[in-house]
């Protein structure tokens, strides 16, 4: 599965919905929110045998980054990639670990909290006259935006919103932020649409045998 497109969460100004667009190997295109943008960035690598790695260069970072931190420059180096290849993976390990019910590789956790102890992106005020501290933030102040994001999702008591994609072939891992708490799928584009066809089907043939 490769990511082809991205859009924001927080400070989107193009009205497009949160999440990424998605092509999986059978070549189908389809939306996935994954409720995070912390899970949205373990998605740009390969996480429990779904995904592929998009960041193949310092520039592939920089877009994924400023498409969700407009305040970010757009310059990154080698790096800053190495550090958020280092950050992505146990964001991946975590999610996959809360997903299943179990502890936090205790190593994930420190890199985690390592990337959080960080500055992050300061929070401002439009219509002032005057800048205040620097014009454009680091990419390195967006990794620890989204590792803090991180340790508030993985925090024991909001696990069980964080979840694997209910069909059977699918281990899609997404933190549900719904307030009912009760979704199911990766996608209702994708897996939510086949459940409904197969259901579909099976009260169709339940009753042309009744």
């Amino acid at each position: 599965m490769g990511v082809t497109d991205y859009t924001g969460y927080m400070g989107a100004t193009d009205g497009r919905p949160p999440g990424q667009e998605v092509t999986t190997g059978d070549g189908r295109t389809w939306w996935f929110d994954s409720g995070s943008r912390s899970i949205d960035f373990a998605y740009t690598g390969a996480m429990d045998g779904a995904g592929s790695e998009t960041l193949h260069e310092a520039s592939d970072l920089a877009a994924w980054l400023i498409a969700r931190f407009p305040e970010v420059a757009d310059v990154t180096s080698e790096r800053d990639l190495i550090d958020a290849r280092a950050l992505r993976g146990s964001l991946a390990r975590a999610a996959i670990a809360r997903s299943r019910g179990a502890q936090i590789p205790s190593d994930d956790v420190d890199v985690i909290n390592l990337f959080a102890a960080t500055p992050d992106i300061a929070p401002t005020l439009l219509g002032g006259t005057r800048q205040a501290g620097r014009s454009r933030a680091k990419a390195s102040q967006a990794l620890s935006v989204m590792a803090r994001e991180a340790i508030g999702l993985f925090a024991a008591n909001r696990t069980d919103r964080i979840r694997q994609c209910a069909a059977d072939d699918c281990e899609l891992v997404f933190y549900d932020e719904s307030r009912s708490n009760n979704r199911r799928w990766c996608s209702m584009q994708r897996c939510g649409n086949r459940a409904k066809v197969r259901a579909h089907r099976e009260r169709s043939s339940s009753d042309s045998a009744g």
